[in-house]
Parts: structure tokens; sequence; C-alpha cells
């Protein structure tokens, strides 16, 4: 049972964390880390008890990282060319055709670096899929822990539905994405309403360079043809990213309702790095997600952990360079 102490040690920490404030990145990494340390010390006792059963996990093992590997490269390729055709040749929309064909880049070169025994190539194979394998074990935990912030329950007490706003269609019209947004926060806030609250709904968006208006002036006429009273709601005109809308928003309901609760609405593949950010400028309350197109999805939530990624880009950067530098000392110690 000893072998399970880490794990166990994490998860407590975990556990205690998530307590305390949901909207933090690395809470999703001790989740990971959690069901490695366990796996690991799953694995540990079967090769202590039995060798047969070791051999049988060395064997999963292999199967299941070349599985890791091949198999979503299909699928990513796939939407790729389905996000092209579809949302145009953006760099945001080549993003899960590049995994797709990185995947298999990897695989090729393992292959070749196994066909081949060059030390020189087995040891570049080796550390690059060492980094691959870092950012693909974050990238899994982030889909979990968004998966279960997703599942968050919205507090009773709530002062403010805000929803942020996406670019309009043609500089003035509100398009698809923005739409299921406000259809989401006009949903929660029905359901606020019901619980005995009446909260203000803030519209969250700045006049882009080819937008004829505000988004959200765009927003409230779109939520006002919904019927929703004009004197509830609240509008924050001068922001262009999703930091800037969750600044001026809290400063807006900090200034007129101090102590205020909140619930922020966005897209759902946008929901986990919207908290962590909300968290970062001081916004009291946690994020909802709309639903989205199915296809536009996986390169969407490619684009979010690839922004995280950037946002804690020292301390990836420090642990790839140790991973290269590993892989350097490993061709050194074997000339």
């Amino acid at each position: 049972m000893l072998a399970y102490a880490p794990a166990a040690v994490t998860f407590l920490v975990f556990c205690v964390g998530v307590l305390r404030d949901r909207r933090r990145f690395s809470y999703a990494v001790l989740l990971g880390l959690s069901l490695v340390f366990a796996l690991a010390a799953w694995c540990f006792t079967l090769i202590h008890e039995d060798t047969l059963a070791g051999r049988d996990v060395a064997v999963a093992g292999v199967v299941v990282g070349a599985l890791c590997v091949l198999a979503p490269a299909p699928f990513l390729l796939a939407n790729g060319v389905t996000m092209v055709r579809r949302e145009g040749r953006g760099p945001a929309n080549l993003l899960s055709l590049l995994a797709g064909l990185g995947l298999l880049a990897l695989a090729a070169l393992l292959v070749t670096a196994f066909v081949l025994h060059a030390r020189t190539l087995l040891v570049l194979a080796g550390t690059i899929t060492a980094i691959a394998g870092y950012f693909g074990f974050l990238f899994a935990c982030v889909l979990a822990y968004a998966f279960l912030y997703g599942h968050v329950r919205v507090r009773r007490r709530t002062d403010y539905v805000v929803v942020l706003g996406a670019g309009l269609l043609g500089g003035e019209r509100v398009s698809p994405l923005l739409a299921a947004r406000l259809d989401r926060g006009l949903s929660a806030h029905r359901k606020l309403t019901k619980r005995g609250r009446e909260p203000l709904l803030l519209l969250s968006g700045g006049k882009g360079g080819d937008e004829a208006l505000p988004e959200a002036e765009a927003m409230a006429r779109y939520v006002r043809e919904k019927g929703f009273p004009e004197r509830l709601l609240v509008r924050e005109e001068h922001s262009a990213t999703t930091g800037e809308n969750l600044r001026n928003s809290h400063a807006l309901m900090a200034k007129a309702r101090p102590g205020y609760r909140c619930v922020v609405v966005t897209s759902n593949y946008h929901v986990f790095r919207t908290a962590v950010t909300a968290r970062r400028v001081g916004v009291r309350g946690h994020v909802v997600g709309a639903p989205t197109a199915p296809y536009f999805w996986p390169s969407a939530t490619i684009r979010e952990f690839v922004a995280l990624l950037v946002d804690y880009r020292r301390t990836n950067a420090a642990l790839c360079l140790l991973l290269v530098l590993g892989g350097a000392l490993v061709w050194w110690l074997s000339r």
C-alpha cells in the first residue's frame, strides 16, 4: 500500500485546493499526476508480485503508447480538412491538421530510428517523444479537468450574468457562436431568477476594426428581441480580448456592487482558460459554457491549450529544456 502514498497525497492536495478555488491550471496537473502515480503504483505491485504480469504490463504500455500516437491522427487530419473547408485557412483553423501531421511525423521518426538503430537518431527520437509526451500529458489533464469544471454548480447568490463577446457577422450582426453564448446567458439568468434572485446581464465586447458598432450593443439588441428587459442590461463596450473582457467587467461590477458574485458565460471550449484568467484578474465567480458546432470543438480546444501553454511559457520552456538536456546527457553517456 505504501506505493500508493504519492497518489494519495497528490489527490488530497488536489481536493483541498479545489475546495478553495477551482480556477487554477495547477489543479488540472495535480489531478493528472495523482492518476499517473496511482497507475504506476498498480503496475509496480503487479510486477513485484508476478513477473508474468509485469511482462503483460510492459506490452500493454507499449500498445497504449502506440495508440496514443496513432489513433488520434486520422481524426485530427479529417477535422483539419473540415475546418479549412468551413472556416478558411487561418492559422487557428489549421491547428488540428498540424497536430495530426505532427503525430504521424513522430510515428515515422520512431519507426525510422528503430529500423536504422542509429544511436544519435534514437536519442533524438526519444527526446522528441518525451517532449511530445509531456505536452500530451498536459493536454489530457486539461481535457479531464475542464470536463469536471464544466459541471460546477452555479451559486445561489449571483449578482451578474456576464456574457463575453465574439466577432460580429458583417460587422453588426450576432454570429451563431455569439448567439449560443447569449442564449446560454439568458438560460442561466432565468434559472437564477426562479431561485429568487434577479441578476443583471452584463454584455462585454468592444468595437473591432471591421465592426460598425460595439459587440455589446449588438448583443443587447439580440437579447431585447428575445424579450429581455432593458433595465437589467449593463454594457461593457471597450474590450477586445478575453482578458480585457474580464478586467473591464470586474471593474464595473466591483464599483457598483463590492463583494459581488457572478456567472461568466462563454463557449464550451473556452471555459477553462476563461476561468483561469478570471481568477488572475480578480473576478468573483465561475464560468459556464455554451455549445458549439462539433466540428469546431477539436481545433478550438487545441487553440485554447496552446494559449494556456503561452500563459505558463516560462515553466513549460524550463521543463522542455530539462528534457533536451536529459537527451543530450544520454547521447553523451552512450558514446
